[in-house]
């Protein structure tokens, strides 16, 4: 009998402690809340009559101009290219060999497509489409300041759509010394490679 009876104990414990995500038009019956309903307010929520301030919130908006904290860019220079409404003229970066490595990385995977891995711009994308990317090797864009192919990066031109959401701008600035690279190798002339080198060309 106790047996039974111990057996029936553990049968409806199991009933009461199992099953509680089984799927079912009824509601489950709860023996302990879960912390499923729990007394706390949620972040810039609104509890009519019930909230913390006179417009029912739960917490305040942040100020109007509240920056957070390590977002505060106010240097125009390196975050938009443009010092006193002008463009920038050189980069504000020093240029060593990681920043070309990281250049041609994020060239090629954001610029390549369309403008190609020469920046010839017969990419892939022009090949099924009627859009023609520019020819970074033209003496117009040769001739752009660095802020400027700076911002049309960040915010696209024409046709082209800005990458200021997918890029960082410390990777739009070595995108844009890559850039540079490009057009030099386009451009150079053998009495600029160093004569120790020139026998390593092809």
């Amino acid at each position: 009998m106790r047996i039974i009876s111990l057996l029936g104990i553990v049968l409806v414990v199991g009933g009461l402690t199992s099953c509680a995500n089984f799927p079912t038009r009824s509601a489950p019956l709860e023996v302990f809340d879960d912390m499923d309903r729990q007394q706390k307010y949620k972040a810039q929520s609104m509890y009519r009559g019930k909230g913390l301030f006179a417009d029912d919130r739960s917490n305040r908006m942040p100020l109007p101009g509240t920056v957070a904290v390590g977002h505060l860019k106010d240097d125009d220079a390196q975050f938009r290219g443009i010092v006193n409404g002008q463009y920038l003229g050189k980069a504000p970066v020093k240029i060593d060999a990681g920043l070309l490595k990281t250049g041609q990385t994020k060239f090629n995977t954001y610029c390549s497509p369309c403008h190609d891995r020469t920046g010839s711009g017969q990419g892939i994308v022009p090949k099924r489409t009627l859009w023609l990317p520019v020819n970074l090797h033209e003496d117009r864009v040769v001739a752009m300041p660095d802020g400027e192919i700076y911002d049309v990066i960040s915010n696209g031109r024409r046709t082209m759509h800005g990458y200021r959401f997918q890029i960082l701008e410390a990777d739009r600035w070595a995108i844009v010394t890559y850039v540079r690279a490009l057009q030099r190798s386009d451009r150079g002339t053998i009495e600029e490679v160093p004569a120790e080198l020139r026998a390593d060309l092809r």
